[in-house]
């Protein structure tokens, strides 16, 4: 089975997935993924209704203290060192880009708190240029699916993603592969029983090369 119709099967099960994070504009997205490192997207939908009411664009956040953004999400993982990264971010999207999130990999990639991952997830769902986000649910579940070696790197993972997918599927896939990995693919007790892939999943022969 290739990654196409691997993907096929992903959307059977999953015909709905799509970015969880709530957000209303570019701006709230980068910093709904900047908070999402290390914690769930449920918690992360938990304190951002007040962070963005409260700084609803760049403009706002950039002016506000840390210690009050701090206080909106003091419930998320690395708080302290996330709402110094954003009122960074605020600030460099205010004196760089004039307030507007940019779409290009590199401009994205220069704003404190942004890597390749938050890049990847702004390009696809904020500006629709077709893009492979490789968090920790697709990483696992590619070399799980054998389309990625259990030693590839995230970059290698995305790479190989990139070459094997459609590119007019790259997008939607990225989703596919996240709800797979959250929602039955799990990191401990996956749902085996409920996997269309459990004939040629190398979960337990990566487990015995990684223990």
């Amino acid at each position: 089975m290739n990654a196409n119709e691997i993907l096929d099967e992903m959307e059977k099960i999953f015909p709905n997935a799509k970015c969880e994070l709530h957000h209303s504009s570019p701006f709230q997205l980068v910093v709904a993924v900047v908070l999402s490192a290390q914690t769930t997207d449920e918690s992360v939908n938990k304190c951002t209704p007040a962070l963005f009411e409260a700084y609803p664009t760049s403009k706002e956040m950039a002016k506000a203290e840390i210690k009050d953004i701090e206080n909106y999400i003091r419930r998320i993982g690395l708080y302290r060192n996330k709402a110094k990264s954003l009122k960074e971010l605020s600030i460099t999207l205010e004196e760089k880009f004039h307030g507007e999130v940019p779409s290009s990999f590199k401009d994205l990639q220069s704003l404190p708190g942004v890597g390749r991952k938050t890049a990847n997830v702004v390009r696809s769902v904020a500006f629709d240029i077709p893009s492979f986000a490789v968090d920790t649910h697709v990483n696992r579940v590619s070399k799980r699916l054998g389309l990625a070696k259990p030693q590839d790197s995230v970059e290698k993972v995305e790479e190989k993603l990139k070459r094997k997918i459609d590119r007019n599927r790259w997008n939607q896939g990225h989703h596919d592969f996240i709800f797979f990995g959250r929602y039955l693919c799990h990191s401990r007790n996956p749902e085996c029983e409920r996997c269309p892939f459990i004939v040629f999943c190398k979960k337990d022969k990566i487990e015995k090369i990684t223990k």
